[in-house]
């Protein structure tokens, strides 16, 4: 008897057609205790994309908003939504329907929409942390350091390298042979889940993909610890206690969000390949895919005295237009 995996490239590709579809395990039993947490992270995916559509309706409405930042701010709040939008409904209704099957070329398009998001998410907090840079350690020349020309530039080069990730590593992990049974052991497909699933030597793609990985994170994240080493500098060279609050105020909030993107990030696409399992990975992945984007605009409101401002005139008009119509 022979090994499936012995037998001819050719035989082997017929087989793997013979499935076409992957089948996702979930992230949820139908259990009482999975089934409340499964509430739970609906409520938890609801919220995020309520507000993160909160924050780009505010940046989007506010005059005062129409800056560098607050845009750049805007794009983190898209991608958020974009990343909730893809993965959470497909499972909630794997979850609800019990159908766990998922076409290859949607199987795609979630790889390459969570790394196009994850990668140009790296780059866009790179983008956001060199306009902390500029706003702390050189004022007033703002407006020609971060102007709207550059601003864009960095936007759209943050979302191209990240398609130019998402497009590469979703045709290579696709493109190999499925001989055993399709189950990820995932709620979503994710590269490194569905690389375990093929029958053909991966050594080359992983290694070229965990250097892409660190590529992507690390490029970045140097450029962030750069920005603010040159923050912290400037800021201990202030001489009030007032200018020292502002600043630490302004660079907070954004430092929460890198800690929070990196940590997972690093988590999941940087460990050696013998210390990972599949329980830890979906745990990870629930956090930076639909945990992490609800504390996005949290944070960003919550530490952030305009856009509370700015909340509150929004829901004191709503509330003075009401009584009018009625």
């Amino acid at each position: 008897y022979f090994s499936i995996c012995s037998i001819t490239p050719a035989e082997i590709m017929e087989k793997s057609n013979i499935t076409t579809d992957f089948i996702l395990l979930g992230l949820f039993n139908h259990t009482r205790p999975h089934l409340f947490l499964f509430i739970v992270v609906m409520t938890i995916a609801i919220a995020s994309l309520n507000g993160n559509a909160l924050m780009l309706l505010l940046i989007l409405l506010d005059p005062r908003f129409h800056t560098p930042m607050y845009f750049l701010l805007s794009q983190l709040s898209l991608m958020d939504i974009m990343l909730v939008s893809t993965i959470v409904p497909k499972m909630a209704a794997d979850y609800l329907t019990d159908k766990k099957s998922i076409s290859p070329a949607a199987c795609g398009l979630q790889i390459f929409v969570s790394l196009t998001l994850g990668g140009g998410e790296s780059f866009l907090l790179a983008a956001m942390s060199y306009d902390r840079y500029v706003a702390v350690c050189h004022p007033l020349r703002y407006p020609v350091l971060m102007s709207w020309q550059l601003c864009l530039r960095m936007t759209v080069g943050s979302w191209f390298l990240g398609a130019m990730d998402g497009i590469m590593q979703a045709a290579a992990t696709l493109s190999f042979p499925f001989c055993r049974a399709h189950e990820i052991d995932h709620f979503f497909c994710e590269a490194p889940m569905l690389v375990r699933l093929a029958c053909a030597d991966t050594s080359v793609f992983e290694n070229v993909m965990y250097i892409c990985c660190v590529l992507m994170l690390l490029v970045p994240f140097s450029l962030i610890l750069t920005s603010y080493s040159l923050i912290l500098s400037a800021v201990l060279h202030m001489h009030t206690t007032e200018a020292c609050r502002k600043a630490f105020s302004t660079c907070s909030s954004h430092l929460s969000v890198v800690g929070l993107f990196y940590g997972a990030a690093i988590f999941i696409y940087m460990r050696p390949k013998s210390s990972r399992s599949a329980n830890n990975d979906k745990v990870v992945s629930a956090f930076y895919t639909i945990f992490t984007p609800v504390l996005n605009p949290l944070i960003y409101s919550l530490r952030n005295s305009e856009v509370k401002g700015s909340l509150k005139r929004w829901l004191r008009k709503c509330a003075n237009v009401k009584p009018q119509q009625t």
